[in-house]
């Protein structure tokens, strides 16, 4: 299936991070990063020395400074250097506001270097001097970007190294000069900061100035500030944010006269008293403390690798892996009595199912490590490869149920690759078994890749290496196993019977995917991913039925294009405006999850159960049909006044991320039971039953 081939390597483009070689420069479509350093007279103590992250912003683009402003996040550097070889802090440029909206930022755009100065210990005698870094920055136009970098560089100890001087000496000159005779006070009145500052160049008297605050989360950054001259001396009021998070007893600013590119920098105490701090928006006051997390048993990395190889090896008995097992079936059925084949086709899928668990894994880890909220399962919160997996199982379906024959629309000797190379399919429907059975979590999944997201990342990705290998255990065992192979009966007509009854978990998974995509972006969204459905069959059928003239095929094709294009035209701005208001909320006796709720029932006596689900997720929405809508579960959650709330993950939220990593954990299905009076919440299975759930619910 060669068609089957282009769109699961699509599937695996769309849901795999970028990676970057270590090296001096690192490029995205946004900006171009480069690791550069200024020794004009070489490498010894006490010369001048400097390190710097040089950054071209695309058009429009922009990063950010220390105090971010309004949103954002400041760009941070991670140095590894010899031993006693010391950099500095950023000596950050002086940065321009970035209004957006009602909001104010504080960042730059254009070209920007961040210098760093370097120190050398006093015996230093090496020839050269290596350096790495680890550099992440957040870029931004309409949507922001969290990017990041591995650099290296190898400086020459005694020759100079001034091939970014002219560089250097335009960060020098943008960045805050020291203004050694103002003095400057402030003190909070009124709600707003009000600062008077003396001693100003003279050259500044009279002109309006920028003000610039180095501390985050104080004042209000989009108000105009109130200021005046008097007598040789700038005052301003600057009104205190609203959402304030600090209460200084110092602050600096930095101070911009028009039409110079640096300010200068002035530090001030500030007398009080302060106002009380406004709590953050979700923020639980501090009279009540969140409820703690359960303490994690400290599991070792062996425990994590069995637990991952028993976990894998059940997600075979995942309602959503049964169409891909289907296929396998399948080609059992076919490759029979090739024993040879039967066994390079068993260490294929494995590979395809491994090499797939860590794609993912490394895709999870990098998107984490860039400041990305995640867990896993994460591909499926985006309506795009729900739809891209929608496609590709309504495609296989009527591949299998003759609607279709891919020989019809290829050139022979492309549809004949599968007769060439049933391994590569082999490996392929590897790959498509885990995009469809990484949403699952299986039994004893939860705690070793809970354990995974916080390891180092070789030892992440061994967790999901065992995690896929025990995935694809039962069907390596059985494809090496001669025995099977002589139960299973010879080819024959019966096979193109079966092979139409496989088509039917394929339409099975199609109505499951259907149904997250109207989870997610509300009916319009799933009716315009059914007509983008539609459109797909009528092209296959129109291109890959046999017997159908060229002419009729070409207009048959064309009409089916437009249709196509018609449908996408309706699907994707569906997409992009989101669910309606009543998909994913809560239902009947269910309430909508928040910390706030949890805390608030418990601090009225009351226990708390928390559902962690997902549209998504098969597992959760088995156990919510059977064990969470048993009648007498039911009456036990009423008859004890249990608090019902469910934490609804289908689309990404940080706060649910957050709290499943509290829990140790990293996906879906999470059941949580909180008992009034303190203590760690207890954790249930994955897969619920009735009498697990009233035991639990017994001993409060």
């Amino acid at each position: 299936m060669s068609l089957f081939r282009a769109l699961t390597a699509a599937l695996l483009v769309v849901t795999s991070a970028s990676a970057h070689a270590a090296g001096a420069v690192v490029s995205t479509e946004q900006v171009r990063a480069e690791l550069v350093a200024h020794a004009p007279e070489g490498l010894a103590p006490g010369k001048p020395m400097w390190l710097g992250l040089a950054i071209d912003h695309a058009p429009h683009w922009h990063t950010y400074w220390k105090n971010p402003g309004d949103s954002g996040l400041p760009t941070t550097l991670q140095w590894t250097l010899p031993p006693n070889v010391e950099a500095g802090e950023i000596d950050w440029p002086t940065p321009q506001r970035l209004p957006i909206g009602p909001l104010v930022n504080y960042g730059y755009d254009g070209r920007l270097l961040l210098p760093v100065p370097l120190t050398l210990p006093a015996n230093f005698q090496a020839d050269a001097l290596k350096v790495q870094l680890r550099a992440d920055w957040l870029v931004c136009k309409d949507v922001c970007i969290p990017e990041s970098g591995e650099f290296s560089l190898e400086l020459p100890a005694h020759s100079a190294t001034a091939g970014h001087a002219a560089r250097f000496e335009a960060a020098f000159k943008a960045r805050p000069q020291a203004l050694p005779a103002v003095q400057a006070q402030a003190a909070v009145k009124d709600g707003a900061l009000q600062i008077e500052v003396a001693g100003l160049p003279a050259g500044w008297q009279g002109q309006p100035l920028v003000f610039f605050p180095e501390t985050a989360g104080v004042v209000d950054n989009a108000a105009r500030p109130a200021a005046a001259w008097k007598d040789g001396r700038w005052s301003v009021q600057v009104p205190l944010s609203a959402q304030r998070s600090e209460s200084p007893a110092r602050m600096a600013a930095v101070l911009v006269p028009p039409d110079l590119a640096a300010g200068g920098r002035i530090e001030f105490a500030v007398a009080g008293p302060w106002p009380a701090l406004a709590p953050l928006p979700g923020e639980v006051p501090a009279a009540a403390t969140a409820p703690p997390a359960p303490a994690a048993a400290p599991l070792g990395q062996a425990a994590a690798l069995l637990f991952a190889l028993v976990g894998g090896a059940l997600l075979n008995l995942m309602p959503c892996v049964f169409p891909v097992l289907s296929l396998k079936v399948l080609g059992f059925t076919t490759h029979a009595q090739d024993r040879r084949l039967l066994a390079l086709g068993g260490l294929a899928y494995t590979a395809g199912v491994v090499l797939s668990f860590l794609a993912l894994a490394g895709a999870l880890l990098a998107l984490r490590a860039g400041g990305e909220q995640l867990g896993w399962g994460f591909q499926l919160q985006s309506p795009a490869v729900v739809a891209l997996l929608a496609a590709l199982f309504t495609l296989i379906g009527l591949n299998l149920a003759g609607v279709f024959e891919f020989g019809s629309v290829l050139p022979s000797r492309v549809a004949a690759l599968q007769l060439r190379h049933p391994l590569v399919d082999a490996l392929l429907t590897g790959v498509l078994a885990v995009a469809v059975a990484s949403p699952c979590t299986a039994p004893f999944m939860g705690a070793s890749l809970g354990l995974a997201v916080t390891l180092p990342a070789g030892q992440a990705l061994a967790v999901f290496a065992a995690l896929g290998l025990g995935m694809a255990l039962p069907y390596l065992a059985a494809s090496l196993f001669p025995g099977l192979a002589r139960l299973l009966p010879r080819p024959g007509a019966w096979m193109a019977r079966f092979k139409v009854l496989m088509a039917f978990p394929m339409f099975a998974t199609v109505i499951w995917l259907v149904w997250v995509i109207g989870q997610q972006t509300g009916i319009d969204g799933a009716a315009a991913l059914l007509a983008v459905l539609l459109a797909l069959a009528f092209i296959a059928w129109a291109l890959g039925t046999p017997g159908i003239g060229r002419v009729a095929r070409a207009g048959f094709g064309a009409l089916g294009a437009l249709a196509l294009a018609g449908a996408l035209g309706w699907m994707l701005p569906s997409f992009e405006a989101g669910a309606s208001p009543k998909a994913g909320s809560a239902q009947g006796a269910w309430q909508p999850w928040s910390e706030e709720r949890v805390v608030q029932a418990l601090a009225a006596g009351r226990p708390v159960f928390v559902d962690f689900t997902a549209a998504w997720c098969v597992t959760c929405q088995y156990n919510k049909r059977t064990t969470l809508a048993d009648a007498a579960v039911m009456q036990d959650f009423e008859a004890r006044e249990v608090l019902l709330l469910r934490a609804d993950w289908t689309r990404r939220d940080a706060a649910i991320t957050a709290a499943l990593a509290g829990f140790g954990r990293n996906g879906v299905p999470v059941y949580a039971l909180y008992a009034p009076g303190g203590g760690a919440p207890r954790l249930l299975s994955e897969i619920l039953s009735v009498r697990e759930v009233r035991d639990a619910l017994a001993g409060l």
